[in-house]
């Protein structure tokens, strides 16, 4: 199978960023998966899939500009999928600022680097239902 687009997806490891991967793969992507830790990462998501050997594992911290533009820039991918905001109900109300940075702070980080790099990416930031807070039963919007 030839390789066709480029696609990095920041938060592999996670639920949503293991079934992407396997998603891009089977279309025949070339996929660069991103963890804070590439090192130490539990990749335990991506072995179940049977997809762990065919990413490309990379260490990036999304909420630090530097690490965000060394990743863009040594990878140029024709896609970004951001799945790395903050998804626990009880550490966003612990931690507000690290919730506010891992999705707002990362999504301009990668905006960012995109507008300084000057490359013709499509960005994905999924983000979390977390920064709306209590909406009283009533749809965010």
């Amino acid at each position: 199978m030839t390789v066709g687009k480029t696609a990095l997806v920041a938060g592999v490891t996670g639920q949503d960023g293991a079934f992407l991967s396997k998603f891009l793969l089977d279309l025949g992507y070339r996929v660069i998966g991103t963890s804070r830790d590439a090192q130490s990462c539990n990749t335990s998501r991506l072995e179940r899939l049977g997809i762990s050997k065919d990413i490309q594992l990379i260490s990036l911290a999304p909420n630090d500009f530097r690490s965000v533009l060394k990743a863009l820039s040594s990878e140029l991918p024709d896609e970004i999928y951001n799945l790395t905001g903050q998804t626990s109900v009880g550490l966003s109300f612990e931690q507000p600022v690290e919730c506010m940075e891992s999705i707002a702070s990362a999504t301009l980080n990668f905006l960012e680097v995109l507008r300084y790099l000057n490359i013709p990416s499509r960005l994905f930031s999924a983000g979390s239902t977390e920064c709306f807070g209590d909406t009283g039963g009533k749809p965010a919007n």
